[in-house]
C-alpha cells in the first residue's frame, strides 16, 4: 500500500515465556531490557519493592531518590506519584520540573534510544499510559496530559510544546492486515499510515482519538469525542467522527 509502512512488532506472549534465561530472564528483558547490567536491574527491583507503591511524604521522597538513576537522564525537581509503572526506564529521558501523577505507566519498550523524551514542565495526570511501542515518542515542554489518556507510538509521535490534552484521549495506534481470511487478524502483521505530529499550543478535548499518519497544526482545537483521521490545518476548530474543520480561530 502506497504511503503505508509495515511495523515489526514482537509477540508479547513469546517475550514473556521465552525460555532463554528462564522466567527471571524474560522478566528482566521486559522490564529493564537485556542490555543493562545486573546493578541497574537490582536498583530497579529495590525501587519497585520499597517505594513505587509507598504513600505519603515517605513515598514521595523515596521515589525521588531511587527512581531518578533508572532513567537515561532526568532533570531537576521531578515529582513521581504512587504506583507508577516503569518499563525499560533506561530508554527514557525526562526534563526539568516534570510531574508524573499516580498510577502512570511509562513504557520505553521501543529499541530506539531515547524511546521516550519528555521535556521541561510537563504534567502527566493520573492513570495515563505513555508507551513507545514500536517507534519513538516525544512530548514537548509545558505539555499537560489529562487523566487516563493513552499515547502509544507505533511509527512515531511528536507533541510540540504547550499541547493541552483532556482526559480519556487516545493518540496513536496502527492497523492490522486483514486480507488473508485463513489467518487470524492478530497474526497477519501491523502497518502504520505514518507518524503523528501535534502542533504547538493545540487543545485536544476529552475522549478524542488521534489516529496514525495525522498532522495537527499549530494552535488547533479538537472537539471532545472527535476522531481525527486526516490532517488538520493551523488554528482550526475540528469536530466530529471523522473530524472536520468547522471554523478557524483567525
Amino acid at each position: 500500500m502506497d504511503g503505508y509502512k509495515d511495523v515489526v512488532k514482537g509477540n508479547l506472549s513469546t517475550e514473556l515465556h521465552h525460555k532463554s534465561g528462564g522466567a527471571l530472564g524474560a522478566y528482566r528483558r521486559k522490564v529493564v531490557g537485556s542490555r543493562v547490567g545486573f546493578g541497574h536491574f537490582l536498583r530497579y527491583e529495590l525501587a519497585a519493592f520499597f517505594c513505587l507503591g509507598l504513600g505519603g511524604a515517605p513515598g514521595y521522597v523515596a521515589r525521588k531518590m531511587m527512581i531518578r538513576p533508572l532513567f537515561q537522564s532526568c532533570g531537576k525537581s521531578p515529582i513521581f506519584g504512587k504506583g507508577i509503572v516503569l518499563r525499560k526506564p533506561g530508554h527514557i529521558t525526562l526534563g526539568n520540573n516534570i510531574a508524573i501523577d499516580d498510577y502512570v505507566m511509562l513504557d520505553g519498550c521501543c529499541e530506539e534510544e531515547p524511546a521516550i523524551t519528555i521535556g521541561d514542565n510537563v504534567i502527566i495526570s493520573n492513570g495515563c499510559v505513555i508507551q513507545a511501542k514500536a517507534g519513538p515518542l516525544t512530548i514537548g515542554d509545558k505539555c499537560d496530559i489529562g487523566a487516563h489518556t493513552l499515547i502509544s507510538s507505533i511509527s512515531s509521535i511528536s507533541l510540540a510544546p504547550s499541547v493541552l490534552i483532556a482526559g480519556n484521549c487516545y493518540i496513536g495506534g496502527g492497523r492490522y492486515h486483514q486480507k488473508d481470511k485463513t489467518t487470524p487478524i492478530m497474526d497477519q502483521g501491523i502497518y502504520s499510515r505514518g507518524p503523528i505530529s501535534i502542533g504547538e499550543g493545540t487543545w485536544i478535548g476529552a475522549s478524542a482519538t488521534i489516529l496514525d499518519g495525522v498532522t495537527i497544526g499549530k494552535g488547533t482545537v479538537i472537539g471532545a469525542g472527535s476522531v481525527v483521521t486526516t490532517d488538520i490545518p493551523d488554528y482550526s476548530i475540528a469536530v466530529g467522527i471523522p473530524a472536520r474543520v468547522v471554523s478557524t480561530r483567525e
